[in-house]
């Protein structure tokens, strides 16, 4: 495949993923987007590559048709250009997109955080965020940043779906998927992050004490300094952001 300013790397089988076998039970349309949004979010398809339809559908194992409306959707949530002729350009992530979708989404998760303190948790509601902050906790014991990275999102997914808003769980996973493909290019850049365990440790106590002002300002200081974390990251990677 054709890989501007990056060198080529086999593509994985498709049966490597744990859901292969619903991918491959999905209508081919869908099967293709959610495949070829992944590796772009997972940084398989490496910001500013450049595919040919055919190519993609090569490696997917199916005709160009769907490949086309796949990379369409794609291109409406800004993270493919699609090129007439040339196929499509995966897009980098700037330093000013992520600034917008931190400003966002840190205001959005502030309020579930109120929200789910207001309305009080169960024992076993409580027990996912504190097993959530566990395994961040066991993974930077074994100094394995992918694992905790996993665990960080589950823990950040995991409190905005406990504030029972369907609109808001859809709106900020939005924003969290788009944040995703940064996180992950800078994560060995970033200093041990013991701080946001701590932090984590912190929301998880002030939503116990059912004190909404609490939890969203301690959410609000923690995704704010994350935020000014990986702009500074994404700076320092270049202009032309990831």
């Amino acid at each position: 495949m054709q890989r501007d300013r990056h060198d080529s790397a086999p593509w994985p089988a498709d049966d490597a993923s744990p859901e292969a076998g619903d991918l491959h039970r999905m209508p081919q349309t869908l099967r293709a987007y959610r495949e070829l949004r992944r590796r772009i979010l997972d940084n398989e398809m490496p910001p500013n590559a450049q595919y040919l339809e055919q190519e993609l559908a090569d490696a997917l194992g199916m005709s160009r048709t769907p490949v086309r409306e796949a990379l369409i959707r794609l291109s409406d949530e800004r993270l493919v250009e699609v090129r007439p002729r040339h196929g499509a350009r995966v897009l980098p992530v700037s330093v000013d997109d992520m600034r917008e979708i931190y400003e966002v989404m840190t205001e959005l998760e502030a309020l579930a955080a109120r929200k789910v303190a207001e309305r009080g948790l169960s024992r076993k509601e409580t027990r996912l965020l504190e097993q959530a902050v566990s395994d961040m906790e066991t993974a930077l014991e074994r100094d394995d940043l992918g694992s905790w990275a996993r665990s960080d999102e589950i823990f950040h997914a995991l409190l905005v779906d406990l504030a029972g808003n369907s609109r808001l769980s859809q709106v900020v996973a939005t924003f969290r998927d788009q944040a995703h493909r940064a996180r992950m290019q800078t994560l060995k850049l970033r200093p041990k992050p013991v701080d946001s365990n701590r932090e984590h440790a912190a929301l998880v106590e002030a939503i116990r004490k059912r004190d909404g002002e609490t939890s969203a300002s301690t959410h609000r200081r923690h995704r704010q300094k994350a935020g000014t974390l990986l702009l500074r990251l994404l700076a320092r990677c270049g202009s032309e952001g990831l």
